[in-house]
């Protein structure tokens, strides 16, 4: 694979400096990224894949936000393992930058849900009372599905965090599982987010 471009790091870079400063998600960093780095149309192959920002926002984080950020990060995942335990039934998933540990207070907690009945989540919820709001986001396979996003206080942020449920067929989830470009998984059950808390030796 050929190395990336000069502009294509600066681009990650800026995209990083997005993400980390104002929360955004990888998508939306990288096109805004790419306007105010380049001056004129840029091919699909300047562009940055979203290894090469991750390692970026890896880097910013270990040098303007190294105090703060595994505080911040242990917050959003234990707000991420109460509604993982809370919504057990439907085999959640956490994934993003909760997960794979790039999080700062600024981002949103993503969890996947995978349900027989599509409609079961938010009747959980329902229940529950819990208020939400439904939208949608593109599916593994570029489907529309439903998003239920809710908010709750992270007592150690002092602040609200939003959780953004993802809804799958229960049969989506053999193909969820499977490792990214690096050999990563890029989601995990609650046993694994629960194996992330635990102080290391």
């Amino acid at each position: 694979m050929a190395a990336p471009t000069q502009l294509t790091v600066e681009i990650a870079s800026a995209a990083a400096r997005l993400i980390v400063e104002e929360g955004m998600e990888y998508g939306p960093a990288k096109r805004k990224a790419a306007k105010l780095v380049a001056k004129k149309g840029l091919g699909a192959s300047e562009l940055p894949g979203n290894d090469l920002i991750e390692d970026e926002v890896r880097a910013y984080i270990s040098i303007f936000c190294a105090e703060t950020q595994p505080g911040e990060l242990a917050a959003l995942r234990a707000v991420a393992l109460r509604w993982m335990e809370r919504l057990a039934e439907f085999d959640p998933h956490l994934t993003g930058a909760v997960w794979n540990g790039t999080a700062t207070r600024l981002n949103d907690v993503w969890i996947n849900l995978f349900c027989d009945d599509p409609k079961s989540a938010e009747i959980l919820l329902i229940d529950k009372g819990v208020d939400y709001d439904v939208g949608s986001t593109v599916g593994f396979r570029g489907e529309p599905v439903d998003v239920l996003t809710l908010a709750d206080r992270s007592p150690e942020l002092g602040d609200r965090v939003l959780v953004h449920l993802v809804v799958y067929d229960r049969d989506d989830l053999r193909g969820a599982l499977k490792p990214d470009a690096r050999g990563r998984a890029e989601r995990g059950n609650t046993q694994a987010v629960r194996a992330l808390m635990e102080p290391s030796e």
